[in-house]
């Protein structure tokens, strides 16, 4: 035997959320609030799976505007080892480009993007 469709009348529907939000107003602030936190972070996943999965953003050729984490991102390696290719070049901070560390340490951009370059040409080559 089917059971029947429950149905529940717009009108009938108000009158629950009426009666919830004088009952539990506490309860559906904190479940209105937490859900549109969930929103904010899938939101902010499906962002960040797209445009990591686009090819272009894959090994990207080094330039100045990157950051250190940026560059694991787009070649796939732990954001440390980019650090340790950076070496003495890196002073802390985080957030900087490749071009702010460069001039923050006396160092020219190029010699920094090449050297980084080639320490993760020899990290991607197999052995």
């Amino acid at each position: 035997m089917r059971k029947p469709k429950v149905v529940i009348s717009r009108q009938r529907l108000m009158r629950r959320l009426a009666v919830a939000w004088h009952r539990h107003r506490w309860l559906l602030l904190s479940f209105v609030g937490a859900s549109l936190i969930m929103v904010f972070f899938v939101t902010r996943m499906i962002v960040a799976a797209v445009y990591w999965s686009d090819p272009a953003r894959q090994r990207q050729t080094l330039e100045g505007w990157m950051t250190p984490g940026y560059v694991a991102r787009s070649w796939d390696v732990p954001r440390e080892q980019v650090l340790d290719m950076l070496g003495d070049a890196l002073a802390e901070g985080r957030g900087r480009t490749l071009a702010q560390i460069a001039q923050d340490s006396g160092v020219p951009l190029a010699q920094i993007l090449d050297q980084l370059a080639s320490a993760l040409a020899a990290q991607r080559s197999p052995e």
